[in-house]
């Protein structure tokens, strides 16, 4: 123990001594400084000195710790010998001397002080220094803790409202996030009011620049997740879709079960599930085809570029206002259009318009269609088919075949379903069970408009 402690003064002693020759030969390249923006005096008279050093050495006198220094003065030039115990002394002692009048230069020999027990006792005091100044804002620091604490209980008392944050909000997410919002803040006034009380301006500021530096940095290392979160928030407040709707983003069409704040679940019209990242579908076109319960159909017919044109439009038009499935406003419409390689081919494209509360859209288009197509059979509107005869030789009852009149069979007209599937509806409604994580909003019972 005792080798440790003569190692420890000894190398003690040896920094401090580096330390000295480092300041001594520092002052002899610098030489003798002078005092800046200032005029040297002509006249030069040893009553002068002696006024200069008179007011030094009461002035060093009244400073502890500059009262082991001793100044003398020649011409102006104020030497300065002694010793101090702290290099930070040395700069305020030629500050102190360059503020007295008369002063052309200051030669300072100041050194550190090599005696342990005088540095100990600096060291000693300033602590005793700080430990009062501790003591004398405890008083502060209580209050400021205290201030502090009933702010933090203020804003969690707040953010446990939920009832009354999810009156305010549209969703359980911007609830969450409101909540969240308040219980944070309310740390960081309670922090800025805390520091504030105890006078710590400085921590302050270092506190909240490495709170912006590291908010930077982690907005650059979560990018992704801060865009998706920020996308979440502001689906959340425009609700796009609602559940159940039927929606299409990028060429993914199905209907919406719910949306998190990590993305939208779709359920396809085939029973397949797909989750779109909420970021994906912000940026994206979105086609919701429930937003509006009216939709147009379209229905394209070929018939024989000899007919009579008008009259095959209008007969799809009078076929298609006939259909009980299809509103009568807005009406439905035909019109003609070229097709075929060299428009060697006429198609009659017919549009009507269905309801879709109550009816489906494909088997309503479908069923169009057939009725259509027949309508333009019957009239001799469709497309004459190209017939090739085949007759075998020495097969007299293939011909006579051939040769007896062809008869078309009868057609019946049979109701056709057109509701929507009710077991893909009863699918969708078990994928929408509400778990507590859908942002979506219910969407208003629509009232069914017939046609």
């Amino acid at each position: 123990m005792i080798v440790w402690r003569l190692l420890r003064t000894t190398l003690l002693i040896t920094l401090l001594s580096l330390a000295t020759m480092a300041s001594a030969e520092a002052r002899d390249d610098a030489g003798t400084s002078e005092a800046p923006g200032s005029t040297i005096s002509v006249s030069n008279s040893p009553a002068t000195d002696f006024a200069i050093r008179s007011r030094i050495n009461g002035i060093l006198n009244q400073v502890p710790t500059f009262s082991a220094i001793d100044a003398r003065v020649r011409a102006g030039v104020v030497t300065l010998t002694g010793e101090v115990t702290e290099q930070s002394t040395i700069s305020r002692l030629e500050d102190l001397i360059y503020r007295v009048d008369g002063v052309v230069a200051v030669e300072n020999k100041v050194v550190l002080s090599t005696d342990i027990g005088a540095r100990l006792e600096n060291v000693r005091e300033r602590f005793e220094q700080r430990l009062n100044t501790i003591v004398a804002g405890l008083p502060f620091v209580a209050l400021g803790l205290a201030v502090g604490a009933v702010i933090v209980l203020l804003g969690g008392w707040i953010s446990r409202r939920r009832k009354t944050i999810e009156h305010l909000t549209p969703n359980p997410f911007i609830a969450d996030f409101l909540a969240q919002t308040i219980r944070l803040t309310s740390w960081v006034v309670a922090l800025v009011v805390a520091l504030d009380l105890m006078e710590a301006g400085a921590l302050l500021g270092t506190l909240l620049g490495a709170a912006g530096i590291f908010g930077l940095s982690l907005s650059f290392a979560s990018r992704d997740t801060i865009e998706n979160f920020v996308a979440t928030l502001i689906l959340s407040l425009r609700q796009p879709f609602n559940p159940n709707d039927l929606i299409e983003v990028n060429t993914l069409r199905g209907r919406v079960i719910r949306m998190t704040s990590r993305g939208t679940s779709l359920l396809t019209l085939d029973g397949n599930h797909i989750r779109i990242p909420n970021q994906i579908i912000y940026k994206a076109v979105i086609i919701n085809y429930t937003r509006n319960p009216e939709r147009r159909f379209l229905v394209d017919l070929a018939v024989d570029p000899a007919a009579d044109l008008w009259q095959a439009r209008d007969l799809a038009v009078k076929t298609m206002a006939a259909m009980d499935f299809v509103l009568k406003r807005p009406e439905p419409v035909a019109w003609l259009e070229p097709a075929g390689a060299n428009h060697d081919m006429i198609l009659v494209r017919a549009g009507g318009w269905v309801s879709q509360e109550g009816t489906d859209f494909d088997l309503a288009r479908g069923e169009a269609f057939r009725r259509l197509h027949r309508a333009m059979e019957d009239a001799g509107f469709a497309v004459p088919e190209i017939v090739h005869r085949v007759q075998l030789e020495g097969s007299d009852s293939a011909a006579a075949d051939a040769d007896k009149p062809q008869t078309k069979p009868q057609r019946r007209e049979r109701a056709f379903d057109l509701s929507p599937d009710e077991a893909f509806e009863q699918m969708v409604d078990r994928e929408r069970v509400d778990d507590g994580r859908n942002l979506l909003t219910p969407a208003p019972t629509r009232n069914p408009q017939g046609g």
